[in-house]
């Protein structure tokens, strides 16, 4: 059954990729009139909807009916816009130390250079999901001397470049995954009274934003 009726009128669920709805009401016979779905089947036609309604006769049953096909209008659609938002998934390249990445945008200037002052926004990540540490929450990137041990070895790496690993160029965005070896190990992070934001052995993932030189 490819229709579903109302008390007053039916809801066509025809292609939504492909069919033109058109509400209309005969106004000639408004006291036994109600709103009507006609569909048209024009692959070529941009979707249109037309509702005409006498404030005067429509009753609240006609407007629970509209609102219910609507609903349904709704529903149908609703698969094709999840999948259309659903971002590509990331595909990560191993290197030998065990540092993942994957590039998101490609920058557009200069490399990084060992020792030099740089500024990167970032967002962590533990591998399920949860966030536990952000610089552009605090508004501002992070400011350091990349290659010189000021952060995690698994940063170093994974914008400076090397053993497999192409350096980031600024305005370029990458995500790192990083192993426990090159992140935080058996420590973990942030530990107090047993718990830890960061607990050990945890694989870390890194959305880095190389900003540039400070």
């Amino acid at each position: 059954m490819n229709a579903l009726s109302f008390s007053l009128g039916s809801c066509s669920t025809l292609n939504p990729a492909t069919t033109r709805l058109h509400l209309n009401q005969n106004l000639r016979n408004v006291e036994s009139s109600a709103p009507k779905f006609a569909s048209n089947n024009n692959p070529t036609s941009s979707f249109s909807g037309e509702l005409i309604i006498s404030s005067a006769t429509c009753s609240r049953r006609a407007a629970i009916g509209l609102g219910l096909c609507f609903s349904l209008f709704e529903f149908i659609l609703q698969p094709e816009l999840t999948a259309a938002a659903e971002p590509t998934p990331c595909e990560f390249t191993e290197t030998p130390s065990g540092l993942a990445f994957c590039d998101k945008v490609l920058g557009y200037g200069p490399q990084p250079e060992k020792g030099q002052l740089i500024k990167a926004h970032y967002t962590g990540k533990l591998v399920n999901g949860t966030v536990f540490d952000s610089s552009y929450n605090r508004g501002k990137p992070l400011t350091f001397r990349v290659g010189v041990g000021e952060v995690i070895k698994g940063w170093d790496q994974g914008i400076l470049g090397g053993d497999g690993v192409p350096p980031m160029l600024a305005g370029g965005k990458r995500t790192l995954k990083i192993p426990p070896e090159l992140a935080y190990g058996v420590r973990g992070a942030g530990c107090s009274g047993g718990t830890c934001i960061i607990p050990p052995n945890s694989v870390l993932l890194f959305d880095v934003e190389f900003v540039g030189k400070a």
